[in-house]
């Protein structure tokens, strides 16, 4: 199941009271929205409550029917969390009235334009890493995702020493930039 479909379905399981979607959203979300808050004047139990606001206003969007979710649902929930934080933050007056000014002027579009960039980035990214091929995907993912060392990377891969691993993830590397660049400059264009 896409990614799409997926996202369609919590929300077709939100406005349908279906408790495993709420969780499902909290869950993959909820940290997210409390670095946000954190981060930005606020506590831990303010994030739970602005987390709660944002689920309500989901749940009226998806049971309204004629809502239709235009970007990941993770960027649609940031946004709406984010503009109800700086409404709380002026709400409270924490921010003087040149901050307040540029509230008004930096959309959240702008925010989600980023995001989207951003994900259109990763998603490339993952696309060249499963085109590398062997060795070479499981070299970098070794080396990257599971920080191991150089020395343990030539020992479990059969190289003669780390030198040599570290010459081969360089090659890797590089040809990992080659097949993103490409790959990107074709979404991109």
């Amino acid at each position: 199941m896409s990614a799409d479909q997926t996202e369609k379905e919590l929300l077709k399981g939100l406005a349908g009271n279906d408790r495993k979607a709420s969780e499902t959203i909290y869950k993959q979300h909820y940290n997210m929205v409390q670095a946000l808050i954190v981060n930005n004047n606020g506590s831990a139990e303010d994030a739970r409550d602005i987390f709660q606001e944002a689920m309500l206003v989901l749940y009226e969007k998806a049971r309204s029917g004629n809502f239709e979710l235009n970007c990941q649902l993770k960027t649609y929930i940031y946004s709406v969390c984010r503009r109800l934080w700086l409404k709380r933050l002026q709400q409270l007056q924490r921010y003087s009235t040149e901050i307040d000014g540029i509230a008004e002027v930096v959309q959240v579009e702008e925010d989600m334009e980023k995001h989207e960039a951003r994900n259109l980035e990763f998603s490339v990214m993952e696309k060249a890493l499963l085109s590398i091929g062997e060795p070479c995907k499981s070299l970098l993912e070794a080396y990257y995702l599971q920080k191991r060392n150089m020395a343990d990377i030539a020992a479990s891969f059969g190289y003669t020493n780390a030198d040599n691993a570290k010459n081969q993830k360089y090659k890797c590397l590089a040809r990992l930039k080659k097949l993103f660049f490409a790959q990107y400059k074709n979404q991109v264009a």
